[in-house]
């Protein structure tokens, strides 16, 4: 309701970025739509376009912490909207888009961020087909839909950015394996470069976020004793996890007009990661 007939800049091919930015104009008279958005990299998105100056649509499976993310927006000064939401039914997800189209009037930046990670994703021989059909549904039908039901949306707002989380994993190998959630996020990236091409003349940009090894609830809850962690930390040259915060920045340059060259991008958020080979003492 409140950005009905909002006219945001669409970038350097109708003007440019204004002389003088500062961060509560970057995403000013935005709509965004952030699945997973009730915590990690999502509520930290959230937070971020909130304080970019957009409205914000929290949706996630968590209706309870969906709601306190949308509350903590609301106190940043930005407009919100909480809906609960599976991303893995087609059904919830054309309800999440027409919802937000009620409640705003448009959608302007749709960032497919919801995922999951299983404990009993492992490797081809002892991972069974409820955790791979369980991780796909999610990871990649849940980045499908989203993109089926928010480009129409999109179009009809003029356009605006599509933001699909994939993951360093989908870049390297790693005998620790999570083979149904690596797959998953390969497949992100494949959707990704294709829709890009697909409706880049329709001023409908489509990037990958590809994060590193993070300290959110989801990696830590895995990743639960010290050796575990030394594991995977004595590959990443900067020598520590990223922070959902660092995500969420790198979100809004996808978000906004800074990235309006770019598409079909793949920005990797990952503390050096895949670009190591021997990393520092």
């Amino acid at each position: 309701m409140g950005n009905e007939g909002a006219a945001p800049s669409r970038g350097a091919a109708e003007g440019g970025l204004p002389d003088v930015l500062t961060l509560k104009d970057l995403l000013k008279g935005r709509v965004a739509v952030i699945t997973g958005g009730a915590a990690g990299i999502g509520r930290a998105t959230a937070e971020m376009f909130a304080r970019s100056g957009a409205s914000v649509v929290v949706a996630d499976v968590d209706e309870e912490a969906n709601a306190a993310t949308a509350a903590a927006v609301a106190d940043l000064g930005a407009e919100s909207l909480a809906v609960t939401v599976d991303v893995s039914r087609e059904v919830d997800v054309e309800r999440m888009i027409a919802a937000t189209e009620t409640e705003f009037g448009r959608i302007d930046i749709l960032f497919n961020n919801a995922g999951i990670m299983l404990a009993e994703d492992a490797d081809a021989v002892s991972t069974d087909n409820e955790a791979i059909d369980k991780t796909f549904d999610v990871n990649v039908k849940g980045v499908l839909y989203g993109c089926k039901y928010g480009i129409p949306a999109l179009r009809r707002s003029g356009g605006g950015s599509i933001i699909n989380t994939a993951s360093f994993v989908a870049s390297l190998g790693a005998a620790t394996p999570q083979i149904a959630y690596t797959a998953s996020k390969g497949a992100v990236l494949s959707m990704t470069r294709e829709l890009a091409v697909i409706h880049a003349r329709e001023n409908i940009r489509v990037n990958a976020l590809s994060p590193g090894p993070l300290r959110t609830e989801l990696l830590m809850s895995y990743l639960d004793t010290e050796e575990k962690k030394q594991r995977r930390l004595v590959h990443v040259p900067m020598g520590r996890f990223g922070e959902a915060a660092e995500m969420a920045q790198a979100a809004l340059f996808l978000a906004s007009d800074m990235s309006s060259y770019m598409t079909g991008a793949n920005l990797q958020v990952d503390g050096g990661i895949t670009a190591a080979y021997v990393t520092p003492e």
